[in-house]
């Protein structure tokens, strides 16, 4: 496998680092097994903008005019359902713009300046004038995706997860976009491509709860126990075991905690009584020692200790293993050396297979060894779990 030649540190040939210092066990002591591994104990892949599909050509020209470093763009995603099925990934990021009028986005202005008609458009969705929370990039600039409502994107994932049932939990990285890039230029100047208020935050939880049952879905008020808040729950309880969480989704907003701003994201979503986000649907990216602290975002992994160390605590985290497209431009496999030395829990890629960033004259992906969908995490996991089991 060419991953192992070129990436050492992914192949763990010391088994200390995969299973601790024993290696792994050939069978489950005291009748341990899979069910009993937690959540936070394993590592998986994730990938970066997730939904992402390249504009077309007849959009190159006038992209190329506007938008600068335009080649960190051009790339594509393959569907959830192979991205699941056959790249090994169990973690997505979704990009959501709020549209609760309807039809706010659907005539980028990119359209209008590439001279497209209605018979050239393309990526044409008659979902995008209907009221709902849509799901692309940039607004005016960069709108084609792999599904362009949050409901549609939901809807595959659930038509996957009911075929796969026993899949490992995914985690969905929601991403509350407030852009308006092309205002000036005759884009959308409206508010609420701006702005996310509460009742739009909501609105996520709502279209979550329109296609997903509660049986699928992991909330915070399915790890938090009695009178104890979100983090205090979590760090003396632990999370859900992969018994409890196989065949379910776990949604939450990676945007910046931003804990001086009262009308951030996490702050509105967070508060009146919900500081432990008590029913809400969606997790936050939240700060080490607060009530809602379980999810942590950690984008670049040069702090290996600090993520280690969130790690063992009990915190879920997800670092990135690249940004397009320094990471392969210039040929350079550190980041994703120390997003895997890290054991952050989500390892996030632009690249999670072969062949994707061929077109750039480099092979390079980042995968987990055998392309296995997950293993024992190298730090929290415990001594008896087996990588076997982590499928």
């Amino acid at each position: 496998m060419v991953l192992m030649s070129i990436f050492p540190l992914i192949v763990l040939a010391s088994s200390a680092l995969a299973h601790g210092p024993h290696g792994p066990p050939a069978k489950a002591p005291c009748g341990r097994n899979a069910s009993e591994i937690r959540m936070n104990q394993i590592q998986v892949i994730g990938t970066h903008n997730s939904y992402h599909r390249e504009i077309s050509l007849a959009e190159r020209a006038i992209f190329e005019k506007y938008v600068p470093s335009p080649e960190n763009y051009y790339y594509s995603q393959a569907t959830f359902e192979n991205q699941l099925s056959h790249q090994s990934v169990r973690s997505l990021e979704i990009d959501l713009h709020s549209d609760t009028v309807g039809g706010l986005y659907a005539q980028p202005l990119i359209w209008k300046l590439s001279n497209l008609t209605n018979a050239t458009i393309p990526f044409h969705d008659a979902n995008m004038t209907k009221p709902g929370i849509k799901v692309f990039h940039i607004t005016d600039l960069d709108t084609n995706s792999i599904c362009h409502t949050f409901t549609e994107c939901l809807w595959q994932l659930k038509g996957w997860s009911d075929a796969h049932p026993r899949h490992l939990p995914i985690l969905i990285d929601l991403e509350l976009k407030t852009d308006a890039a092309a205002c000036g230029a005759g884009g959308v100047c409206a508010e609420e491509a701006k702005n996310w208020t509460l009742s739009r935050l909501l609105n996520v939880d709502a279209e979550i709860r329109s296609v997903l049952p509660k049986s699928q879905v992991i909330i915070p008020d399915d790890i938090r126990q009695g009178n104890l808040t979100l983090e205090q729950s979590i760090l003396q309880h632990g999370w859900l075991t992969l018994g409890q969480a196989r065949g379910k989704f776990m949604f939450y907003f990676d945007n910046e905690p931003d804990v001086t701003n009262p009308s951030s994201p996490r702050n509105l979503y967070r508060s009146d009584g919900h500081e432990s986000l008590e029913g809400r649907t969606v997790f936050t990216n939240s700060v080490e020692g607060d009530a809602d602290a379980a999810f942590i975002k950690y984008n670049s992994p040069t702090n290996t200790t600090d993520i280690q160390r969130l790690v063992r605590k009990g915190y879920i985290l997800r670092t990135r293993a690249d940004e397009p497209i320094v990471t392969v431009l210039n040929h350079d496999t550190t980041m994703r050396e120390l997003a895997f030395a890290s054991s952050a829990q989500i390892v996030s890629t632009d690249y999670p297979v072969y062949g994707m960033s061929s077109r750039w004259d480099w092979d390079y992906a980042v995968q987990l060894p055998d392309a296995a969908v997950g293993r024992c995490n190298p730090i929290s996991a415990p001594e008896w779990c087996n990588d076997a089991w982590i499928k």
